[in-house]
């Protein structure tokens, strides 16, 4: 199984993208903000019963996923202070241990882009942030980031003058999917 682990800040396409690639591929998707709303229904978001939930659900969706020989598993993921330093090791375990392997897909654009999508209606489907201001909030707090380092290279696609279906085909094309 691959696993496209495609992250950024939130506004950035993540989703729009993740639904154009799983079209492309084949690859089903695993859309993070599912697992928040799920778990979030339960525990308050952040608290430790929250945190452990959400973790364990994603790592056991990889799992079966591997284990099930999927072809292909698109992840949307931001990077944020409630995720424990080991959920990356333990995601590559999950994936790596069952022969599968996990490929690292950042999306960013520029600032007045990023704007823009975050105050579009279409993220209140799901709940999704919406607000710039709170977004400088949670960056200014280093509630969320982009990572100095991943466990292997990392594959950098600026959105901002891409369409879903343009940057879906060269993550294709960059990880020959």
């Amino acid at each position: 199984m691959k696993l496209v682990f495609l992250h950024g800040l939130p506004g950035v396409g993540k989703l729009t993208v993740a639904r154009e690639l799983a079209r492309l591929t084949g690859f089903r998707l695993f859309h993070n903000h599912l697992t928040v709303d799920l778990v979030g229904s339960v525990f308050e978001f952040g608290s430790a019963p929250f945190v452990e939930l959400r973790e364990q659900t994603w790592l056991a969706v990889f799992r079966r996923a591997a284990e099930e020989e999927v072809p292909g598993l698109v992840f949307t993921f931001v990077f944020e202070r409630t995720v424990r330093d080991e959920f990356i090791g333990q995601a590559l375990g999950e994936v790596e241990s069952r022969g599968g392997e996990v490929l690292f897909a950042e999306l960013v654009c520029r600032r007045d882009v990023l704007e823009g999508r975050l105050t579009d209606i279409a993220r209140a489907q799901f709940g999704k942030l919406r607000s710039v201001e709170f977004l400088d909030e949670l960056l200014s707090g280093g509630r969320i980031y982009r990572p100095d380092s991943l466990p292997r290279p990392n594959f950098t696609l600026d959105t901002t003058d891409l369409g879903p279906s343009e940057a879906a085909a060269r993550i294709v094309e960059h990880f020959g999917l």
